[in-house]
């Protein structure tokens, strides 16, 4: 198989049974990138094809520690590959727009303070898509299979969302400090994105990796720089493409839309998380693509009822955006509980109500949020050593290790005099953000008036 990235992929026959169930093949129909595609034409790549980049790179990586003599079972060879191939099979569709749903804060909440409402005791929470994925391998009768049976399937969901009964040594390969995931993804969604800022040098990496004797995976201090680079990319692949203000503005706008929908008890969208595993049983998997929300979007266009459930669907069916009304980023620092963000939430909080009467909006057309700060890694490679040093041990096995010369171990890269990461340490990458979705004729006219008084706001001190 050729993939755009990586080259020749080789698979093995028994790789190739996985690839060709219709478990796996369903993961054509979603979308990488969520809805970037309305903003990056050329970013429609899938979960399939990042997913057979992933287990490119998992093979690449064990056949460099083959050459350093570095000697794995087959069977554990193998299971790692495995691994690496399914670790998106539960993966909803649009990904982290619907898997969230649970977590989504509808403005009014955010107003009131009253926060998501309390999910009742008989409502199971979605699950996250790697719980979804051991769930699917181990209940879909194709997959389960090909894998080659219930207790290998189960073996496998343990190593990719890092359960404690997998193998600890064997773990460590596949949620190393050199995260295969992002190696492939930056890399893939900057090309389909048609912007620099992800082209790694994953070659340099690949080849400057090496395990030490306790079996931590890092790369040689030459590549340093390369290191410093692949966590960079990550935040300039947020700043431009994940969080690019009208593919933000479009997915908030799905986000708040499905939690409405499925609060609205109106629609046929998995109520809880028992409703996302029937419909991931053995019949109705196929069908849990793109398409299911995809058609769910449209029914909302023509909701009879819920003003504020129709103008979101709109804005996405009709491609016309929300506009940002109000924006504040920056760096902030660390445990600095005031910085201009908070300030521009607290504005919203108090004035918003007022400012929607005044226009005769509801206060659901318009989308608070404040995306996740961007930090250089996920479980925090942009941590001071003293924060680093409190995470358990296999937390820390997960920031980026570099082997300084004449050592058999390699240290955490916030430790390395010298590295701009241990300088950037104390600092995240922050934006907060308001948008308003108006699709009425009055929209054009009332808008400088309404963007004239949120600016106020992220003046606030």
């Amino acid at each position: 198989m050729v993939d755009n990235i990586h080259g020749e992929i080789e698979l093995s026959e028994h790789e190739w049974r996985v690839v060709n169930t219709a478990t796996f093949q369903r993961l054509r129909s979603l979308k990488q990138l969520g809805m970037g595609h309305l903003v990056y034409p050329n970013a429609t790549h899938s979960r399939f094809a990042h997913s057979l980049g992933v287990f490119g790179i998992m093979r690449r990586i064990l056949r460099k520690l083959r050459e350093q003599g570095e000697t794995l079972e087959s069977s554990d060879e193998e299971n790692l590959r495995l691994a690496a191939l399914l670790h998106d099979v539960g993966h909803y569709p649009y990904s982290h727009l619907m898997e969230r749903v649970d977590f989504v804060k509808l403005t009014e909440e955010e107003i009131d303070g009253s926060g998501q409402r309390e999910a009742s005791a008989s409502r199971a929470l979605y699950p996250d898509h790697e719980e979804l994925g051991r769930h699917i391998l181990q209940n879909q009768q194709d997959i389960r299979e090909a894998i080659g049976g219930a207790a290998r399937a189960k073996e496998i969901g343990a190593l990719f969302s890092r359960l404690e009964v997998a193998d600890a040594q064997i773990s460590k390969l596949i949620h190393s400090s050199l995260d295969m995931d992002r190696l492939d993804y930056l890399l893939r969604d900057s090309r389909a994105a048609g912007v620099p800022y992800g082209l790694i040098d994953l070659n340099y990496l690949l080849s400057n990796i090496r395990i030490s004797p306790n079996g931590v995976l890092g790369v040689e201090m030459k590549a340093l720089a390369a290191a410093e680079h692949f966590l960079l990319a990550r935040l300039f692949m947020h700043r431009v493409v994940y969080y690019h203000k009208t593919i933000f503005g479009f997915e908030e706008s799905c986000r708040q839309l499905l939690r409405r929908v499925r609060d609205s008890g109106r629609y046929t969208i998995a109520a809880d998380g028992n409703g996302i595993r029937e419909l991931c049983g053995q019949s109705q998997l196929s069908s849990f693509t793109d398409d299911y929300v995809d058609r769910i979007i449209h029914e909302a266009a023509a909701d009879p009822q819920d003003e504020v459930i129709r103008t979101l669907a709109r804005c996405i069916t009709s491609r016309i955006p929300p506009k940002l009304v109000g924006e504040v980023s920056g760096l902030q620092k660390k445990g600095d509980p005031v910085h201009a963000g908070v300030m521009f939430q607290k504005g919203c909080k108090a004035e918003l109500a007022p400012l929607a009467a005044k226009f005769g909006l509801h206060i659901g057309q318009f989308l608070l949020c404040a995306p996740k700060p961007i930090k250089l890694e996920e479980r925090g490679a942009l941590l001071t050593r003293a924060e680093a040093e409190k995470l358990k041990p296999e937390e820390r096995d997960e920031l980026i290790k570099v082997f300084m010369p004449g050592s058999k171990e390699p240290k955490s890269i916030v430790e390395i005099d010298g590295s701009v990461i241990k300088y950037l340490s104390d600092y995240s990458f922050g934006i907060h953000r308001l948008y308003l979705a108006d699709l009425s004729p009055d929209a054009e006219k009332r808008w400088p008036e309404i963007k004239k008084a949120v600016e106020k706001w992220t003046r606030a001190e």
